[in-house]
């Protein structure tokens, strides 16, 4: 259908449920409309053949009829609600359609997750409408008539005054069908009340906790400029035990009192046990919870009770950023530097950014918080895009940082120990146990496949133009996944000659085989994705180790964040290597977080802690500034780097993806579209702006027989990516789209 004058159309949802997203009706924005139609706008239209008014939200404009003009009716009126939070999750679909890429339905799906009812609970009450004197007139008619079942329900009725429906229909026999003629004679009625599944735990009692000058002082300054608007947004660098959840709990108390409403993003829910319960002992039922282990029905529940006002604070993973709220008044992001804030699928969105946007449009405010704060938030706040404030000493008095040992795995080879635990790790081990006292061991998997190293040496096989690990294939050929380079794997260290060369390969199962072998009389407990299969499995395996059930807790990243143990003051950490050579730009900024994080682990009360990193790196800089707890020696050498090397976020990068189940459809097609971005580039003039790296392979070539390749593009300049990222998906849409999946990931945080 071809553009129609000067008209302007909209796509128009008239039902907010996952089923009716991908119907739209369209409509044309008349003339004395143009200036307050937009995105997002809640509007009524004449609908069906008798054109009567219904209600529908605006989900996009354009010039283009999609079937005959003449056919195509009028928006009736636009009806500007700020109050209608559905307008503005729409409005919030529209920028995320348009920063990362995607249709407009996928965003929609992704700010509207759960809108369609599912199993809804109800209590049903029957109530006596009667006067005394009537009902005992009324029961007496019942005896007169034998209608025994009648005579029951009235009489239980008089006794009590309203019943639940379950007794009668249970207890006293009495069917629905009388229960209906009794209604339908007026005698009673039946009240109906929703019932929420209840996602809360056990409360215990409120405690009062002191807040330290360091404390008081960080919220001073978030309330004070929260109140003049000098800032929006807040970064809060707070070593690991400062309390900085007790400086959310302040600064939400003072938000909920002004009938404001708080979103809390934790990374996953495996933080959330002790986090809850805090929350939950301080503001008891206003409080609800968002996670992945939830029922829909659960789910539901909870985005029902927020669009109805009967909660004020939402804590979950980044799908509670779309918790439907009308007066948001603040989103706070704690452990901001997690990597599970990035949606893997699309739209692949930064949850930090998206939370952003959502205070744009409620005039909310931010507060982020993080012992190692990413790398790119700290960026912003060294650039005055968000106040940053510190908290330098932890929350308990008198307890101190842990002391960390760093051991040289490549020594305790030379001297015969080839053991998965050092000769100190050991040691700490059988004295923390002869006193009692409680043990964490944790295996740094992230990233652990794919990279060679040395076992003698400690060198890492890199490619010479991107400083990223080699990643080996299975056609033993090692191959970088940033610019293509490639070479054969190798047998010797190119370093030392020595044969001891390969992947590391280590996991949780052998590690706790080794650990009871060694330590038979000690109680151990494993924490991994193979353990916390079953929605309860997080709290059981965190309350028993908190109840001091166990001796040592083995686990992979999920035991080492955010978890407060007092009776912990040993912390293991097996391989610090392992995410340390990961084919990925941001593998010592993963490093030195899941290093620092360990080491607060341990000496959380007033005992004091120790740490043994084990590592064939002794003299990386993520490894000393996170043994040191120096965040800011480790920002600075960071950020150098990623500066020499045109990675975010000095610079941002694009990656674009084609997937085909046709090996040489997704290599042609993403070859096609490589040269059509260049000419693009060139003609733009943005040659000298612009970076294009690829296409090659991704770093699993082939998944679920879908083959997929990965091309960047780096530039200072984000307009000029989203705008190349606009031409690339019309070029395809246009021509080459047929049997390929095209997808785009800004700053991706994770190699491809």
């Amino acid at each position: 259908m071809e553009k129609a004058g000067n008209e302007i159309y909209a796509d128009i949802i008239v039902n907010i449920v996952h089923e009716a997203l991908d119907k739209t009706f369209q409509y044309r924005v008349p003339q004395h409309l143009r200036e307050n139609a937009a995105v997002g706008d809640y509007v009524k239209i004449p609908f069906g053949r008798g054109n009567r008014l219904i209600e529908g939200y605006i989900i996009s404009l354009g010039n283009t009829p999609l079937i005959e003009p003449e056919r195509i009716k009028d928006i009736d009126s636009v009806i500007k609600d700020s109050s209608l939070v559905e307008g503005k999750l729409i409005k919030l679909a529209a920028w995320m359609r348009k920063r990362y890429g995607s249709t407009m339905i996928q965003a929609l799906k992704t700010v509207l997750p759960i809108k369609k009812e599912t199993g809804v609970k109800e209590e049903k009450t029957v109530i006596l409408l009667l006067s005394p004197d009537e009902a005992k007139e009324t029961l007496a008619e019942f005896v007169r008539k034998h209608q025994t079942a009648r005579e029951r329900l009235l009489r239980a009725l008089i006794e009590n005054g309203e019943i639940d429906q379950k007794l009668i229909t249970g207890k006293l026999n009495v069917s629905t069908a009388t229960i209906k003629a009794l209604c339908e004679k007026n005698i009673i009625e039946v009240r109906t009340d929703r019932l929420y599944r209840n996602v809360k735990p056990h409360q215990s009692e409120k405690k009062n906790i002191e807040l330290n000058e360091d404390q008081k002082k960080t919220v001073s300054a978030i309330l004070s400029d929260m109140k003049t608007g000098k800032n929006n947004s807040f970064l809060i660098h707070g070593i690991t035990g400062s309390g900085k959840t007790e400086v959310y709990m302040e600064i939400i108390e003072k938000v909920i009192r002004e009938d404001k409403q708080v979103i809390m993003l934790i990374p996953e829910i495996a933080l959330t046990f002790q986090t809850l319960m805090r929350f939950y002992n301080r503001f008891g039922d206003r409080v609800s919870t968002l996670h992945s282990k939830l029922s829909k029905g659960e789910r539901y529940d909870q985005f029902e009770r927020a669009k109805k006002g009967e909660i004020s604070v939402m804590i979950g993973p980044r799908s509670a950023l779309f918790t439907p709220f009308s007066r948001l008044g603040l989103i706070v992001i704690d452990e901001e530097h997690e990597p599970s804030y990035k949606s893997d699928s699309m739209p692949k969105y930064s949850a930090r950014e998206v939370a952003f946007e959502l205070a744009r449009l409620h005039g909310a405010f931010v507060v982020m918080g993080s012992a190692t704060p990413s790398v790119d938030s700290y960026y912003l706040a060294k650039n005055n895009k968000s106040r940053l404030l510190k908290l330098n000493r932890r929350a308990v008095e008198n307890a101190s940082l842990a002391e960390v040992s760093v051991v040289d795995l490549r020594e305790e080879l030379k001297a015969g120990n080839r053991s998965v635990f050092s000769r100190e790790l050991k040691e700490g081990i059988e004295d923390r146990l002869n006193r009692n006292e409680q043990v964490m061991l944790f295996l740094n998997r992230r990233g652990f496949a794919g990279f060679i190293s040395c076992r003698s040496c400690g060198h890492v096989i890199k490619c010479p133009h991107c400083d990223v690990a080699l990643t080996l294939h299975s056609d033993n050929r090692l191959t970088c996944h940033y610019c293509g380079y490639e070479q054969d794997n190798v047998k010797k260290c190119p370093e030392c000659s020595s044969e001891l060369i390969g992947g590391m390969k280590a996991g949780t199962e052998r590690i706790e085989a080794m650990v009871k072998k060694a330590y038979p009389y000690a109680t151990v407990l494993r924490m991994d994705a193979d353990t916390t299969k079953n929605k309860d499995d997080y709290d059981r395996i965190l309350s028993s180790f908190a109840n001091r059930e166990a001796d040592i807790l083995i686990g992979t990243q999920m035991i080492v964040k955010g978890h407060d143990f007092p009776f912990v003051t040993l912390v293991g950490v097996l391989a610090a290597d392992m995410s340390l050579f990961a084919n990925d730009y941001r593998a010592s900024e993963r490093t030195f977080d899941l290093l620092t994080q360990a080491a607060g682990r341990a000496g959380r009360a007033d005992r004091r802690g120790k740490v043994v990193i084990q590592t064939y790196n002794p003299d990386h800089y993520s490894i000393i500034n996170s043994a040191a707890q120096d965040y800011e020696a480790f920002y600075e050498q960071e950020i150098a780097y990623r500066g020499f090397m045109d990675y975010p976020p000095v610079k941002h990068m694009l990656a674009i993806v084609t997937e085909s189940e046709d090996e040489k459809l997704c290599d042609s097609r993403i070859d096609d579209l490589a040269a059509h971005i260049k000419d693009a580039i060139i003609s733009r003039g943005s040659e000298k702006n612009v970076r294009l790296i690829g296409p090659v392979d991704c770093n699993i070539k082939k998944i679920k027989d879908i083959y997929r390749k990965v091309l960047y593009l780096k530039s200072a300049d984000e307009n000029t990516l989203t705008e190349l990222k606009d031409d690339a998906w019309e070029y395809m849409d246009t021509e080459h789209k047929k049997g390929i999946r095209l997808s785009f990931d800004l700053d991706p945080i994770h190699g491809y």
